[in-house]
């Protein structure tokens, strides 16, 4: 058996934090334009509230302008949808984000429908889902985006690489499984309804676990080699101390979670970019 090789997801996010701060200070000097990101937050959620506030101080450590915009919980979606038309025409926003979960009652797809998929920053209009899945350039959901970046920190060619993706949620499971297939990967989407999971998993060269629910993976489905991308509060449960039988794992906290919001600045500074049909930036 072998140890694992972790994947540092809180330095690789760096990096990527740094190279955006650095492409927006291009974009200003060469432009005159400063990249823009609206937060719509509805109700106060305590989890919620802290994830606006970082991203708000991530946007102002790489040089983006952060406005952030307060509804109560009770707000119907009219009012929502009104913001979010404003906001759509202010030019001062290349990007627009609205916090998930939204409040019951408002639906998640009618609202995300209304946004400008030029401004879509969290790929969730079904423009963006549908250039994904189509492999055209779009704006590509955030944490499947991290996972992919993280995938080839340790893989610098994807191509043929058989991968297993644990969980189907519009979210994450269905978008990693899109991002995978265009990067050549054969990839089996598992869920609730999957017989053996654990057998497909073990075929598995690349494992993206998104279930949402801890200690949904023991060792004994992971081939060995094998790397294991792991979204959200699962744990890889094992007989002895340490995670063994794979080639390299994401830790949690500090693997996925930081690159998120790496991406949010990404795909910011990207839609700034692409609505004044200037190229993308190099090296992001």
């Amino acid at each position: 058996m072998s140890e694992a090789r972790v994947i540092d997801g809180t330095a690789i996010a760096a990096a990527l934090r740094q190279r955006v701060s650095e492409a927006a200070a291009r974009l200003r000097e060469t432009h005159a334009i400063t990249a823009g990101l609206g937060a719509i937050l509805v109700g106060d959620d305590p989890a919620s509230e802290i994830y606006v506030r970082a991203k708000a101080s991530a946007c102002a450590a790489s040089g983006i302008a952060s406005f952030e915009f307060r509804l109560p919980a009770n707000v119907g979606a009219t009012a929502i949808l009104e913001l979010i038309a404003r906001l759509n025409a202010d030019e001062r926003v290349d990007g627009i984000l609205v916090q998930l979960p939204l409040p019951r009652g408002i639906e998640m797809r009618r609202v995300m429908a209304a946004l400008d998929p030029a401004k879509d920053v969290d790929g969730f209009h079904p423009v963006n889902i549908g250039r994904l899945w189509n492999g055209e350039p779009g704006l590509v959901p955030c944490t499947p985006q991290g996972c992919l970046l993280l995938l080839r920190s340790v893989h610098k060619d994807l191509a043929g690489a058989e991968a297993a993706v644990l969980g189907r949620s519009p979210i994450v499971g269905r978008p990693v499984a899109a991002l995978l297939l265009a990067a050549d990967c054969t990839v089996t989407v598992l869920h609730s309804k999957s017989r053996d999971a654990a057998a497909i998993c073990r075929r598995a060269d690349i494992l993206v676990t998104a279930t949402g629910r801890p200690a949904g993976v023991t060792a004994d489905w992971i081939k060995p080699g094998a790397t294991v991308i792991d979204v959200g509060i699962n744990r890889i449960r094992t007989a002895e101390r340490g995670v063994r039988l794979v080639g390299a794992i994401t830790p949690v906290p500090g693997g996925v979670g930081p690159m998120t919001i790496a991406c949010l600045l990404r795909n910011t500074l990207v839609a700034a970019c692409r609505r004044r049909f200037l190229p993308d930036p190099a090296a992001l």
